[in-house]
């Protein structure tokens, strides 16, 4: 039996010196849409790149090593692996999904619903009681978004998924904020981990791309053949950079984690700053479950202001360091706005069922130095605090 490698072992290292052609010691990207037949009624493993694409088959090799998996189908997106697994179900399935996840997410779930594609009921997870009232509702499909997007909630993995297996559903895990570097789903008793590639596993903010792992090969096989017929595969250009960022993958999230509690503290102390959400922090209400199922606690946080609209324009526009920009895990330090920005197709009252304020802010934190993020933040908390004090004054 062959030892399973260490998975940082498997990040930088898998499918190098494998080339044939040359001994090239990058696997080499493979751009041809076509491949010659050996003969007649003769396929070779690749006929056409839709199908199947050597770059791409690398790179779904490579992020099924490292979750742990039986197989993955790489796509064009984050939110076309979402679609992919969805896809799978009927008008007759319902699908229980977190009521404070993604944004993009909540709409595509939304959507689907209204055209009657499937049966959708958002929940609050860390809710046993509204958890137990919708596995009594026999879903086919539990997803959970651990920690989730922007809030920062941690969920229990291993107690939903064996819940929800005991209720006949499939467990879907979208394991995107962490990345198989901090937590691998499928090992808590996940049927599936979704990826937006475009996040940590590239970790450059120039490719999208998203995947689905799989715990069942056969599930792999099924979800590639719909990916197939639906064109709904990763590039191979795309998949070439992917690969290229995983490489880096750990000491990436490594630095970007340490950069992320430091910056958690700090803001959690100042007085600018009503609240915190990150898991790292002893405060935080899912640090236990964070510390039993993840390996680290990654390097995106929230916090929410204290202030008005106004102050948190001042804020996002006086940043430096920082950037006002969607998107997260790149080596670039980002912040976003969630209800203008990346929750903004949620309707207020969903916002506010989430929890999602006005004031909230959430924070990808890059490779910068420490020092220089933290100062950053403060000049712009400062001109945040001006502008709160100049609009109590014009409304007192």
């Amino acid at each position: 039996m062959t030892k399973r490698r260490n998975p940082r072992t498997i990040a930088a290292a898998n499918g190098v010196a494998s080339d044939i052609a040359f001994g090239a010691v990058t696997p080499p990207i493979n751009l041809s849409t076509t491949y010659t037949f050996a003969g007649f009624g003769q396929p070779r493993t690749h006929d056409y790149a839709r199908t199947a694409n050597p770059t791409r088959t690398l790179l779904a090799e490579t992020i099924a090593a490292l979750e742990e998996g039986e197989g993955a189908v790489v796509t064009s997106s984050g939110m076309a692996a979402v679609d992919l697994l969805i896809s799978q179900f009927t008008s007759r399935d319902l699908i229980v999904a977190p009521h404070d996840c993604y944004g993009g997410t909540h709409r595509l779930l939304s959507t689907r619903r209204d055209r009657g594609h499937v049966d959708v009921l958002f929940v609050d997870q860390a809710d046993d009681e509204a958890l137990e009232a919708a596995l009594r509702k026999s879903p086919a499909l539990v997803l959970i978004e651990t920690p989730s997007n922007p809030l920062m909630r941690v969920v229990d993995i291993r107690a939903i998924a064996t819940r929800a297996r005991q209720a006949g559903a499939k467990v879907a895990v979208d394991n995107t904020f962490l990345s198989p570097a901090l937590q691998r789903p499928l090992k808590l008793g996940a049927h599936y981990v979704l990826h937006s590639t475009t996040k940590y596993l590239n970790g450059h903010s120039d490719v999208i791309a998203g995947a689905v792992v799989t715990a069942d090969k056969a599930d792999a096989e099924s979800l590639a053949a719909w990916a197939n017929m639906v064109g709904t595969t990763g590039s191979a250009f795309d998949c070439y950079m992917t690969l290229r960022g995983i490489r880096t993958l750990f000491p990436r999230i490594a630095e970007q984690q340490r950069n992320a509690l430091a910056i958690a503290t700090h803001l959690a102390r100042h007085p600018q700053v009503a609240r915190v959400h990150y898991p790292g922090l002893p405060s935080h209400p899912g640090h236990e479950i964070a510390k039993a199922q993840q390996t680290g606690f990654g390097a995106m946080l929230s916090f929410e202001i204290d202030g008005d609209l106004e102050a948190v324009r001042a804020f996002v526009e006086g940043v430096r360091v920082f950037t006002l920009a969607e998107s997260l895990g790149g080596v670039e330090s980002l912040v976003a706005h969630p209800t203008t920005m990346t929750h903004a197709s949620m309707d207020p009252e969903a916002r506010a069922a989430a929890g999602i304020t006005d004031g909230l802010l959430r924070l990808s934190v890059g490779l910068e130095a420490e020092e220089d993020l933290i100062a950053d933040l403060d000049q712009a908390l400062a001109l945040a605090a001006r502008a709160d004090d100049a609009s109590r004054k014009r409304t007192a």
